[in-house]
C-alpha cells in the first residue's frame, strides 16, 4: 500500500489526512488502475519478461541465409528442442510460400508452425485468386504486417523468421530478416539463434554479391563447422534449400562431418 500510494500521488496517500474509509473506497473503485500498478510492481521485481525468457530458450534453434548472384540459400537446424531436451531430430523448419519464396522459422514451438502455415496458406490463396504469385518483397511486408498486428494483441507470436526468394520478373535474389518484434530488414546474409554470434563474422569476411551456388555452399559449410566447433550442443545437422529462378531445390548436406576443436 505504501508503494501504491506513492505511485498514485499525494491525493491517494494512505497515511495522509482525511477519511480512511473514503480513500479505501476510491482505491477499490479503480480496479483497472489497481491492476496496472500491480503489473508495474511485478515487472520491476522480475529480471526478464516472459518474451525475453522464451527468446533465450530458443537460441539453440539455428537459421542461416545467404544470397548470391542468382540464388538464395536457407539453412535450418534439424533438432526440435524444448529446453535441453531434443524432441525430434528430423524437423524441417521451412515452408515454401510459392515457387520462388521460402520461409524459415524458429521460436516457440506452437507459434512457429501455426504462424508459418497461416502465412503459407494466405500466400497460396492469393496465388489461386489472382493467378499470379506475390514477389518475395510483397510477402515479406505482408508477414511483417501480420507480426506487427500480433505484437499488439494479448498473445503475440514468438517467432523469428528468415525469408528468401528470387523475383520471378527481375531474377534478383533477396533475403529478409524478421524477428518477433516485427522488425524487417533486407540483408545479403542473415542468422538467427546462436549462429548470430559465431557466423556473422565469417559471412562478413567471405560473402560478396556475385558468389556462385557452389561458393555459397562452401561458405555455409564454414559456418556450420564453426558452430560444431564452438557450441556445446548437438543441433542434429541442417536442412539446406536453395531458391533459384526455376524454383526451390533441396541441397544434400554432409551432417556427419566431424569437426575437431581448435
Amino acid at each position: 500500500w505504501r508503494i501504491k500510494s506513492r505511485l498514485l500521488g499525494p491525493g491517494f496517500s494512505v497515511f495522509g489526512g482525511g477519511d480512511w474509509h473514503n480513500r479505501r473506497q476510491a482505491w477499490e473503485g479503480a480496479p483497472g488502475l489497481n491492476n496496472y500498478i500491480d503489473q508495474l510492481l511485478h515487472n520491476n521485481t522480475s529480471n526478464t519478461s516472459p518474451t525475453t525468457n522464451h527468446t533465450i530458450a530458443n537460441m539453440a534453434e539455428i537459421l542461416l541465409g545467404i544470397t548470391g548472384k542468382d540464388f538464395t540459400i536457407i539453412a535450418a537446424s534439424k533438432a526440435a528442442m524444448r529446453g535441453a531436451t531434443i524432441l525430434k531430430t528430423t524437423d524441417d523448419k521451412t515452408r515454401a510460400l510459392n515457387k520462388h519464396t521460402l520461409l524459415a522459422f524458429s521460436g516457440e514451438a506452437g507459434d512457429t508452425v501455426q504462424f508459418a502455415e497461416y502465412i503459407q496458406r494466405n500466400a497460396q490463396l492469393y496465388s489461386m485468386r489472382n493467378e499470379s504469385d506475390l514477389s518475395p518483397s510483397a510477402l515479406a511486408h505482408f508477414v511483417r504486417g501480420e507480426l506487427a498486428t500480433s505484437l499488439r494483441s494479448r498473445k503475440p507470436y514468438n517467432v523469428n523468421l528468415l525469408m528468401g526468394g528470387v523475383d520471378p520478373i527481375t531474377g534478383k535474389p533477396s533475403l529478409y530478416w524478421l524477428d518477433y518484434l516485427a522488425s524487417l530488414a533486407e540483408v545479403p546474409y542473415a542468422a538467427h539463434g546462436y549462429a548470430q554470434y559465431y557466423c556473422l563474422s565469417i559471412l562478413d569476411k567471405h560473402h560478396h554479391p556475385d558468389i556462385t551456388l557452389h561458393q555459397g555452399i562452401k561458405i555455409l559449410t564454414m559456418c556450420i563447422d564453426e558452430l560444431k566447433r564452438r557450441l556445446p550442443l548437438d543441433f542434429k545437422g541442417m536442412v539446406v534449400k536453395a531458391v533459384k529462378a526455376d524454383g526451390i531445390v533441396d541441397i544434400e548436406f554432409d551432417d556427419d562431418k566431424v569437426v575437431k576443436c581448435a
